[in-house]
């Protein structure tokens, strides 16, 4: 969800702390392999050396100085279905010191405070009519960049995307077997969400209303997945009339 005090946008990746040793070209290719982490969660090093045009020695250097300098988590990537041999390749993701140092989570302090002290003064009932007036704003901003997008809920969950994406969220929407999928790949108050699931709850309830029919959330960065998930089901006798993007939504 956004917190508009708190975000306007994906903000520039910040250089790394003062004492690290790294070369100008390094701090630049690096803030590359930083901001393309944020936008698209776990990754593999090899889409990441295909998205920049490095080499798989080049950009394995790169990920072994951000290892060491602990800006980034290496683990196995989740295969669904049937797996063939040999080991699955590693992802990459952002740890949450490196997504602090982007700029995502200078209020959160302050967020999370007013939360508790909301919870404690007036039940959770509060704090969902507090997350549901967050999020209101954003919906009327969507719905208003979703005019022309038609009834189709995968259609629309394309248009959406996009509106999210202006907003900071860097999402994308995908077609799968059982209907659709929205992704968001940025979610600038994650923390304040893994001790308030009310604002994730809120967030999908506009998703719901935004693309016209029921969804559910699959994963959430706030509770440790790559990416924000959100399937719609698809919708008997319908099929979308356009072509969506398709998008990895490694957890």
């Amino acid at each position: 969800m956004k917190n508009a005090a708190a975000l306007s946008g994906l903000q520039p990746v910040a250089a790394p702390a003062a004492g690290r040793s790294a070369s100008v070209a390094d701090l630049s290719t690096r803030d590359r392999v930083t901001q393309l982490l944020l936008e698209r969660g776990a990754t593999t090093a090899a889409q990441l050396g295909s998205a920049l045009g490095l080499s798989p020695a080049a950009i394995r250097r790169h990920l072994d100085a951000m290892l060491a300098d602990g800006d980034v988590l290496a683990r196995e990537q989740t295969v669904r279905g049937h797996r063939g041999r040999g080991r699955p390749a590693k992802v990459f993701v952002l740890t949450d010191a490196a997504r602090g140092r982007c700029g995502t989570h200078h209020y959160d302090n302050m967020a999370t405070a007013a939360l508790r002290w909301i919870a404690r003064n007036g039940g959770s009932p509060a704090v969902e009519a507090f997350a549901a007036d967050q999020v209101a704003a954003l919906e009327t901003r969507c719905r208003a960049a979703m005019e022309d997008a038609g009834d189709d809920p995968l259609a629309r969950a394309e248009a959406l995307a996009g509106a999210l994406t202006a907003e900071g969220y860097a999402a994308n929407a995908s077609t799968i077997a059982s209907g659709g999928q929205l992704c968001q790949h940025h979610c600038p108050v994650a923390h304040v969400a893994a001790e308030f699931p009310q604002l994730c709850e809120a967030e999908t309830a506009v998703i719901s209303r935004l693309v016209g029919t029921h969804v559910q959330r699959l994963a959430t960065i706030a509770h440790g997945d790559g990416v924000c998930t959100t399937h719609i089901p698809a919708q008997p006798g319908r099929q979308s009339g356009k072509t969506v993007s398709t998008v990895r939504t490694d957890r």
